[in-house]
C-alpha cells in the first residue's frame, strides 16, 4: 500500500498551518525573520506534534510561498523618468508611477527612518 499520497497532503497541511502562523504574526518581527521561523517551528512541533526537523522544513517552505508572494512589486526601469519610478505588480499587472520626491518625502527624509542609509558608491 503507497502512503505517499497522505504523507503529501500532512506535510501540505502542516505548510499551511505554518504559513498562516507566518503571515499572522509577521508585524511582529519585522527586523527579525529569524525570531519569526523559530517562533512558526515552535507553533507547529507545540500544536501539531511534529519532530523539529519536520516543522522546520515546513517553516522554510511556507516561508519561502510567504516571501514569494510578498516580493511580486517589481521596479520598471525601462519606463521609470528621473522625476517618476514606475512599479509594477507581476501578479495583478497594476503600474503606479510613483514621484521621485514622493519617496523621498514620505520614505528617505521621514523622522523616524532608522533603516535607510546614505551610502557611496
Amino acid at each position: 500500500m503507497n502512503n505517499l499520497p497522505a504523507v503529501e497532503e500532512y506535510q501540505d497541511m502542516l505548510k499551511a498551518a505554518a504559513l498562516v502562523f507566518l503571515e499572522r504574526h509577521q508585524c511582529e518581527h519585522l527586523g527579525d525573520d529569524q525570531q519569526l521561523l523559530k517562533r512558526a517551528v515552535q507553533h507547529l512541533v507545540a500544536d501539531f506534534e511534529v519532530l523539529t526537523p519536520t516543522a522546520e522544513r515546513m517553516v522554510h517552505l511556507a516561508y519561502s510561498n510567504l516571501s514569494a508572494a510578498n516580493d511580486r512589486q517589481r521596479l520598471d526601469v525601462l519606463t521609470s523618468t528621473p522625476t517618476h519610478t514606475v512599479i509594477t505588480d507581476t501578479a495583478t499587472g497594476e503600474v503606479w508611477a510613483v514621484p521621485v520626491s514622493l519617496i523621498y518625502e514620505r520614505i528617505l527624509n521621514a523622522p523616524d527612518n532608522g533603516r535607510f542609509r546614505v551610502t557611496t558608491s
